[in-house]
């Protein structure tokens, strides 16, 4: 049984990983290609109108590929979690249909016009079906989102007799205190990613001294857009979602901030150390006394509950991956927030499109938005342990009993093996795109 659970919790942990480097940047995007559209109607300076079309392009093969990989997370359901499905699945059902039915469709069939239809539409209406992409793309991870809040902190359902749940109140699922904090978190990390891959395109442009005009109108958009949403990420929607933790899924709170025991006033925050599980402690530790409870709670002296106030089966199963995941998250937020201050700066003082050491650490920064947004859903998915809905439905009970952990191995393995040649043609295809530029050159 517990080999069972590993692989179907490994195999799910793997293809949704892999499908969200997609829609984590499409997401953000869709916003800025928006911007682009907006910025060339105003203005009729062409090279905004070049620019929503180039990225326009890299969107589409990102949802491609986000489509192709997010399929096989919906049978996935069927197949390793049938247990799941058959109890919420009058609940969590109801929300991803409605992704399906209205988000998806919405979002590509006005990608296609978008791409195809500019001369027969005209620029207003074009700029319409960029602005329904957006719409699509940002409705999708809200009913998603809505999915997922439901399973951290579940609202306006019902228990029948034979054991499956049914909603009562429908409304409930979309005023859920989880959802609102969740979904502006996780649109602005997707605008960070979107902002840092912007950016660091127009620093290759410019490092490479080819395409330089649209390079300094890429990096510029991507700082701006990169400082906003960065120190949106951390405040408010960071701060608010860490508090939702700290009242709804108070073990998760504790062991993600790596609280062990209990301390008689305020809690500490721990910037650096390593949990150690057998005495039960954070070695090398490096904290700052009473924070945690100042952030928390607007108390210096508020106590939090450490992890030896709940029952051991109560407790996150990988408290070490938490509290990484969680650390991970917030260090590298801190240093986005960091490096686009210090680019605005310098793009202030019209200096930016010289400082060459800067140019290079925003286009390698590229891989870490993505590291930043997966550990971010790493936390919330590993704090919700060892619930599928979060103190209701335990993942052990979700399973699909009939499916063998070596089928499910295998099936893991295939996986594997095809998303690596999917992201190969990814980098290829998306590559090809950037070489080639906003404005092909013509021989």
């Amino acid at each position: 049984m517990e080999d069972m659970i590993f692989y179907d919790r490994l195999q799910f942990a793997f293809t949704i990983t892999f499908h969200y480097i997609f829609p984590q940047l499409t997401m953000g995007l869709s916003l800025i290609i928006v911007y682009f559209k907006w910025k060339y109607l105003r203005s009729k300076i062409e090279k905004y109108n070049d620019a929503a079309k180039f990225f326009m392009k890299i969107f589409a093969v990102n949802f491609t590929m986000g489509v192709v990989t997010g399929i096989p997370m919906e049978f996935q359901f069927g197949t390793n979690w049938a247990n799941f499905s058959e109890l919420t699945g009058g609940i969590i059902g109801q929300t991803l249909a409605m992704e399906g039915m209205f988000s998806f469709f919405l979002e590509s069939s006005f990608l296609v016009l978008f791409i195809f239809g500019e001369k027969l539409m005209g620029q207003k209406l074009h700029f319409l079906t960029g602005f329904l992409v957006f719409l699509g793309s940002w409705a999708s991870g809200w009913f998603i989102l809505a999915t997922n809040a439901w399973m951290q902190h579940p609202v306006g359902y019902e228990i029948l007799d034979n054991g499956k749940y049914i909603l009562n109140n429908f409304s409930a699922i979309f005023a859920n205190p989880w959802l609102i904090p969740a979904f502006l978190h996780n649109q602005m990390a997707s605008v960070v990613t979107s902002s840092f891959v912007v950016a660091s395109i127009g620093a290759f442009y410019i490092l490479r001294e080819k395409n330089i005009e649209y390079g300094k109108l890429f990096l510029k958009t991507g700082v701006v857009f990169g400082i906003i949403s960065s120190l949106l990420v951390a405040f408010p929607t960071g701060d608010w979602n860490a508090k939702n933790v700290a009242k709804h899924q108070p073990p998760s709170f504790a062991a993600m901030e790596g609280i062990f025991k209990t301390e008689d006033a305020g809690a500490e925050i721990v910037l650096i150390g390593q949990p150690n599980m057998v005495e039960k402690k954070i070695d090398n530790k490096i904290a700052v006394p009473n924070v945690l409870s100042f952030l928390t709670y607007q108390n210096w002296n508020t106590q939090i509950p450490g992890m030896d106030q709940f029952k051991k089966e109560d407790l996150p199963d990988n408290i070490p991956a938490l509290y990484y995941s969680y650390h991970i998250m917030v260090g590298l937020g801190t240093i986005f927030i960091a490096l686009m201050a210090l680019s605005l700066f310098f793009l202030w003082r019209k200096k930016l499109y010289h400082i060459k050491f800067l140019l290079w650490t925003i286009m390698f920064m590229v891989p870490f938005p993505y590291i930043a947004n997966l550990t971010g859903w790493y936390v919330a998915e590993l704090g919700r342990q060892p619930y599928l809905v979060y103190g209701l439905l335990r993942t052990s009970e979700g399973i699909s009993p009939t499916v063998s952990s070596g089928n499910t191995l295998f099936t893991l393995l295939g996986f594997v093996g095809l998303y690596m040649l999917l992201g190969l043609l990814f980098l290829v295809l998306v590559g090809k795109t950037i070489h080639q530029g906003p404005k092909p050159q013509t021989h």
